[in-house]
C-alpha cells in the first residue's frame, strides 16, 4: 500500500511528537494518533511505566480515547503509530474495526503486522485492517535507539529490552 504524503507524513509527525514525549517521561517512545474525517483525532503514548499497565500501550490508549470520542466500539478510520504493533494491539485494531493502519518502524521482535507475525493477514478474521508500515521508519527508529541508548547508559539494561534489532 502507497502512502498519501501530505496527509499520512502530518499525522505521522504527530504521532513521532507524542512518542517524543513518552520518552521525556521515560517511557518507551511510541505514539499513536487515530484519525476519523467524520470525528477527528484522538492520541496516545505509552503509559506502561506510569500506570502501571502491561496493556497501556500508545495504540491502546488512542483506541479508548477514540472510543469515547465515537461513543463506540467501532472505530473505523486509520490509525498512525511510530512502532509496528504488537499481537495485543492488532487483536485491538481488528476488533475496533480500523479500516487502515500506517506505521513507522518494523518490529522484528515483537512485531505482528509482517515482521515477527502477520495477524492482519490472517484469512479468517472476521475484519482486514489494511497496512502500509515504513513511513518516517528512520525517525521512528533513531527516537527508539536513542532512548535505549541512553536507558543503558544509565544501567539496568534488563529493564529497557530494545524492540528495535541492532539498537
Amino acid at each position: 500500500m502507497s502512502f498519501d504524503d501530505g496527509r499520512d507524513g502530518r499525522f505521522m509527525q504527530r504521532a513521532l511528537a507524542l512518542a517524543r514525549r513518552g520518552a521525556f517521561r521515560d517511557e518507551v517512545p511510541v505514539g499513536a494518533v487515530w484519525v476519523s474525517d467524520d470525528v477527528g483525532i484522538a492520541a496516545g503514548l505509552n503509559y506502561k511505566e506510569y500506570r502501571p499497565d502491561p496493556t497501556a500501550h500508545a495504540e491502546m490508549e488512542a483506541l479508548r480515547r477514540a472510543a469515547r470520542k465515537r461513543n463506540s466500539w467501532r472505530l473505523g478510520g486509520t490509525l498512525y503509530v511510530t512502532l509496528e504493533p504488537c499481537p495485543m494491539c492488532v487483536g485491538a485494531l481488528v476488533s475496533a474495526r480500523i479500516r487502515r493502519l500506517v506505521f513507522g518502524a518494523a518490529d522484528p521482535k515483537f512485531g505482528a503486522c509482517g515482521s515477527l507475525l502477520d495477524l492482519p493477514g490472517i484469512p479468517r478474521l472476521n475484519h482486514r485492517v489494511t497496512v502500509a508500515g515504513g513511513l518516517m521508519a528512520e525517525a521512528s527508529s533513531r527516537l527508539l535507539r536513542d532512548f535505549f541508548k541512553q536507558r543503558r547508559q544509565k544501567g539496568n539494561p534488563e529493564r529497557w529490552p530494545s524492540p528495535v534489532e541492532g539498537v
